[in-house]
């Protein structure tokens, strides 16, 4: 079996590092100097570059403008995109694409991805619910009311909720069935409230009041909100490996060119062990990605978002032991990719979120397995 990227993956992959070449991480202003946003808006030049590199457009079909590409190339630009700290909603955006094409109506579909693919509508996408450990869909109501519906709730950490075009909101009906609603931040009864995250980026408590959306920009598909989810965290998991090898990359060159006693460190013992065990974390991060990338069920997720979480955490923790203190400098790049680890670490859930539902998962599959067991012998019993 061909486990390699396709030509077209690969092409994807170079028009992203082409694309990221001349973004410098330390363009905008420390997380650590200051107690708001680093900025307003996340970065629109770069933003139309990637529209002009047709990178936008990655997974839309091609029938709406796009190049019909998969999750895997996304989660492959998505990587060059963490090495390079960019602070754009590609994410969010080719998540919410992938899920339209897949689950919203012709309609949806022909209004919404053209723009997505064009560089015009930037989406972003509510995924922590409204304490950060829910289900997103179980936080927001959403009612029918004649041909169109009514959102109530709230959504938390949404981010660049402010200045984006849509938000892709979750939602769940009265009846308990998921749904997935697109919704403008300027529309009657959208409250945004001010939030900053771990990295300085602007994000919203996003609030809810009767918010009127017309039946045309709502995916009523009952697997729409969980897809969506489970795109963002694997895109999350990609984001996490591009920092991580961005990391360990500065790390490693930088062992070998600091000296103690006359000689570079990374002759140490120690210092060679524990650059070693971090490695292994991103090889893991990196196995599990593609896992989830080619085939994005609930446990193959899970496992991801886990090794991401944890790995992306001991990655940077062990590159700041390295530099021996000098990465926590504000004049010092590594500070900005430790605040973003972070940020990526908590992101659609830590590890022991994702490790539970895993197990909740499995607990699921052995209990269903026991009921088909025990079916079957109720059945041979009667036939004998």
């Amino acid at each position: 079996m061909d486990f390699s990227f396709s030509e077209e993956q690969q092409a994807a992959q170079e028009a992203a590092r082409a694309a990221f070449s001349k973004v410098a991480p330390d363009a905008v202003p420390s997380p650590a100097m200051t107690s708001r946003a680093v900025a307003e808006d996340f970065d629109r030049a770069l933003w139309q570059q990637l529209a002009q590199s047709d990178l936008l457009g990655l997974v839309v079909p091609q029938e709406h403008g796009g190049s019909g590409l998969d999750l895997a190339a996304l989660c492959l630009v998505l990587r060059e995109a963490g090495r390079v700290l960019a602070r754009v909603p590609l994410l969010e955006t080719g998540a919410a694409a992938l899920t339209v094409a897949a689950y919203g109506s012709e309609e949806l579909r022909a209004s919404l991805l053209p723009r997505i693919a064009d560089g015009t509508c930037a989406v972003t996408a509510a995924s922590a619910g409204g304490s950060g450990h829910e289900r997103p869909e179980l936080a927001v109501t959403a009612r029918q009311q004649g041909g169109s519906w009514a959102l109530d709730g709230v959504q938390t950490t949404v981010p660049w909720a402010q200045t984006a075009e849509l938000l892709a909101v979750p939602a769940h009906t009265p009846e308990g069935a998921p749904v997935l609603a697109f919704v403008g931040p300027g529309a009657e009864g959208v409250g945004l409230a001010e939030q900053f995250s771990t990295n300085g980026e602007r994000y919203a408590e996003v609030r809810l009041d009767a918010v009127r959306v017309p039946a045309g920009e709502l995916v009523t598909a009952p697997e729409a909100a969980g897809h969506l989810h489970r795109l963002l965290c694997t895109g999350n998991c990609a984001l996490a490996a591009g920092l991580a090898g961005q990391v360990l990359e500065m790390t490693s060159a930088y062992v070998s060119e600091r000296k103690q006693f006359g000689h570079p460190v990374a002759t140490f013992q120690a210092v060679a062990v524990q650059a070693a065990d971090r490695y292994i974390d991103l090889r893991a991060m990196e196995a599990t990605l593609w896992q989830a990338a080619w085939h994005p069920s609930p446990e193959h997720v899970a496992v991801a978002k886990s090794w991401a979480a944890d790995g992306v955490r001991r990655v940077v923790q062990t590159a700041q032991h390295l530099h021996g203190g000098a990465g926590a400098d504000v004049d010092n790049t590594l500070h900005r990719f430790h605040a973003w680890a972070k940020q990526l670490e908590l992101s659609a859930g830590p590890a022991a979120a994702h490790e539970e539902a895993l197990g909740d998962l499995l607990c699921g599959q052995e209990n269903a397995a026991t009921e088909d067991n025990r079916r079957k012998d109720l059945a041979n019993t009667s036939a004998g």
